[in-house]
């Protein structure tokens, strides 16, 4: 099937201020002297800051005349403990969304899944924002972001299996078995359970007989 929904994240942002595609460049530049313009400084964190949200937005609103569902857009991860900060980036990015034309309805705000982002996304959903809760590990914090009425979460099926290979010195895993994979069931299955519309979307997957068999945690799931 077609791609339906999409994200940026700030390596992807970087990636693509860095490239040297004029494409991108252009989206660099606007984003800088969007910046300086609306603080009214030359320089300064207060200005990166805003540039880098910018150019967020930016790679946004053309990822969204290619895709019909969502674009997630990540707030700054170094605010992940700061629920009031979290809050104000997140609605300064819809804000900048909306003036280009992109409604809200089309955005996910990503945060991290720290009690302090849960916190932020479940004030968000009350305002209409939708949010997608990333850095998932475990239960405790899907069953968290859940009940706080997240619209997405996003599991890290195939890091959770990294922490398991280390732990256990096991390197292979039948796909059945591998524990991202039954973390993240586990996690469906208690939305389903327990009357939650929250989405389980999972995200950086691992071959779990090793390489050479890179969709397996994919089709286990699907």
């Amino acid at each position: 099937g077609s791609i339906t929904d999409a994200t940026t994240t700030p390596l992807f942002v970087s990636q693509a201020g860095l490239s040297g595609d004029p494409t991108y460049i252009a989206f660099v530049d606007e984003a800088v002297a969007y910046a300086k313009k609306k603080t009214g400084k030359a320089e300064g964190s207060e200005v990166v800051e805003l540039a880098m949200d910018r150019l967020a937005v930016n790679l946004g609103k053309e990822i969204s005349k290619l895709v019909k569902g969502y674009v997630s857009t990540e707030v700054d991860p170094r605010l992940s403990f700061d629920v009031q900060e979290s809050l104000r980036r997140a609605r300064r990015i819809i804000k900048m969304y909306e003036e280009e034309g992109v409604p809200k309805s089309r955005i996910l705000i990503k945060l991290a899944a720290t009690w302090e982002g849960i916190l932020a996304a479940e004030e968000l959903q009350k305002e209409g924002i939708n949010c997608n809760l990333t850095l998932i590990f475990g239960m405790v914090q899907a069953v968290a972001a859940a009940q706080r009425g997240a619209r997405l979460i996003s599991p890290f099926t195939g890091r959770i299996l990294d922490w398991h290979k280390v732990e256990t010195k096991k390197e292979t895993w039948e796909p059945s078995e591998d524990p991202g994979v039954v973390e993240c069931t586990r996690m469906y299955n208690y939305f389903k359970k327990y009357g939650h519309d929250t989405i389980c979307m999972p995200a950086s997957w691992r071959p779990s007989r090793g390489k050479g068999y890179e969709l397996d945690e994919i089709r286990e799931l699907a």
